[in-house]
């Protein structure tokens, strides 16, 4: 199966779900992730709101916009990009996630992400942070690259501020314009840094 299947697959299975799920009523509620089967940064969010539920997609709403304005002013192309949620369906009143819920879900953001397997994961907002990050301040590690161990995997993480956030605060929307702007270096030295392993483990090869 090709990332493209498995990735509706994913969509299918969610739907399927729809009213065992927490949030969710019918197929309806659900918003499914959206972008490139063969994205290479991955952005994960917290929850739909108002818009993206009646939309279907993610990050539609103020939030999305400036999202997506941004990301097209640092010239990420669509195909370089996947943009999901830590919780697949609209909390009451836009409300934080309960842990419950994104318990919940968390297999199906698991298999959006060994599906995509990306280079770069990029966390908006505590909730996805501490998917990966237990015991941090997002205004103290905001725009600095994480080196983790998922699951047996190595992941790069680069945890921002959610756009909602920043736009409550001017603040926060030029820390989370400026640690944005550092997505296509910080993608390029991973590339580097993947070619020079692939590099030593040709050679190891060679020698051993």
């Amino acid at each position: 199966m090709d990332n493209a299947a498995a990735l509706r697959a994913v969509t299918a299975e969610l739907e399927d779900l729809a009213g065992e799920l927490p949030l969710t009523e019918a197929a309806r509620d659900i918003v499914p992730g959206e972008g490139s089967p063969i994205a290479e940064i991955l952005f994960i969010g917290e929850a739909p709101g108002y818009h993206e539920s009646i939309e279907r997609r993610p990050f539609v709403g103020r939030s999305g916009k400036l999202l997506r304005q941004v990301i097209s002013e640092i010239d990420l192309e669509k195909g370089q990009y996947y943009i999901s949620n830590i919780v697949k369906a609209r909390p009451p009143e836009n409300r934080d996630p309960e842990p419950e819920e994104i318990l919940a879900y968390r297999p199906f953001l698991n298999k959006e992400i060994e599906i995509l397997a990306p280079k770069l994961v990029v966390t908006l907002g505590r909730f996805s942070m501490a998917k990966f990050l237990l015991d941090v301040k997002i205004s103290q590690v905001h725009g600095r690259l994480h080196q983790v161990d998922w699951l047996g995997k190595r992941l790069f993480v680069l945890p921002m501020y959610h756009p909602a956030a920043a736009l409550r605060s001017t603040k926060m929307k030029e820390a989370f314009i400026k640690d944005m702007q550092k997505i296509p270096k910080v993608l390029s030295w991973i590339k580097e840094q993947e070619n020079v392993e692939t590099l030593a483990e040709s050679v190891k090869s060679l020698l051993f």
